[in-house]
């Protein structure tokens, strides 16, 4: 079959691999209808991701059909078709009795990281009991493509982040993960949601779309300036919630200047180095941090709300390639060319 893989050194190419087998009784073969790029994807070629394998099969966004399962999958049958979260877990370890999946004894985050992930035409899930979610007839692959990370993240980051009804809500990053995030966090019915990024077409599309009551362009202006506006919008006070979805080099401190005292400041941005945590500046906000990765274990929830009109993330998808072309996505999406946010890789077509 054909799959992208990396190299461990910065490089990517489409090769052929065998096709992959089921290994234990909780496995299941999919045959990957749609898949996409993250940002995190990205980072592993950057190596930035230290427990990243080389010569591993990228990718864990993604939807397909059930080809096979093993002996110990009950939930699933071979020509489901399905959502599959971008981590896999046991459902039974201290961890993920709790909700907190990522930190699977058995799992977490290996699909096209530790593991051969779904960049190719099949993949291999592991726990696929827990790790996928059927999609209903009236879901299409599409509309299920992004519920097992970025939806899932959005999700997460709004839930716990303490939003109240009649709230203000800052969102640093109106990327994909910002942009699923305000969708998200506009379910706890704050008053408020800021989106803060560089971007003039992103923050047009998070207002038009209604995703965010005002945007801030911080192109032009220091942490102080963007600081300023963020109070001017809350009542002189800051945020009471600020989720940090960028990831860039000045967004964790733009995170809790712009947070007020007691506020709750969620970071789900992945950080491609150290962050300097200013305690003498920031004594006495008595601030609350949570952090990432995400507990990709919501899908049935999200599922629920696709299916019922209240997320739509089609307005993120900004083309398509077949599995042939993704060496060129990779790029386009790197590039941001075009204003491209999410692409759809296609399976893989006969020329």
């Amino acid at each position: 079959m054909k799959a992208l893989v990396h190299d461990g050194n910065g490089h990517i190419a489409l090769e052929d691999r065998p096709e992959p087998q089921l290994q234990l009784p909780t496995d299941a073969i999919i045959r990957v209808t749609c898949s996409t790029i993250c940002t995190s994807d990205l980072h592993i070629i950057h190596g930035a991701v230290p427990r990243a394998t080389p010569n591993t099969v990228l990718g864990h966004e993604f939807v397909g059909v059930v080809e096979q399962v093993g002996e110990g999958v009950h939930a699933l049958k071979p020509g489901d078709r399905v959502a599959v979260s971008c981590e896999t877990f046991c459902g039974e370890c201290f961890y993920c009795e709790r909700g907190w999946v990522n930190n699977c004894v058995e799992g977490g985050w290996e699909l096209g990281c530790c593991e051969d992930g779904c960049q190719a035409e099949l993949v291999r899930v592991a726990h696929a009991g827990h790790t996928c979610a059927p999609i209903p007839a009236d879901v299409t692959d599409e509309d299920a493509l992004f519920l097992g990370d970025i939806v899932a993240t959005g999700h997460w980051g709004a839930s716990i982040a303490e939003i109240e009804p009649g709230s203000t809500v800052a969102v640093i990053g109106a990327g994909p993960v910002g942009l699923t995030t305000m969708m998200c966090a506009r379910l706890h019915e704050p008053a408020t949601i800021i989106a803060i990024d560089i971007d003039p077409a992103r923050l047009a599309l998070a207002r038009e779309r209604g995703l965010a009551d005002a945007v801030i362009d911080a192109s032009d202006m220091d942490l102080a300036a963007v600081e300023a506006a963020v109070r001017e919008l809350s009542s002189n006070r800051g945020a009471d919630s600020v989720i940090e979805a960028a990831g860039g080099s000045n967004t964790f401190e733009m995170a809790w200047r712009i947070a007020r005292p007691h506020g709750v400041v969620v970071l789900s941005a992945m950080y491609e180095g150290p962050q300097t945590l200013p305690l003498h500046e920031m004594y006495g906000k008595n601030l609350v941090f949570k952090t990432g990765g995400v507990d990709a274990c919501n899908m049935g929830e999200t599922m629920r709300l696709v299916q019922e009109g209240c997320i739509d993330a089609s307005c993120l998808i900004s083309g398509r390639y077949p599995l042939n072309d993704i060496v060129e996505a990779y790029r386009a999406f790197e590039a941001h060319e075009d204003g491209c946010l999410k692409l759809v890789i296609t399976p893989w077509e006969d020329r």
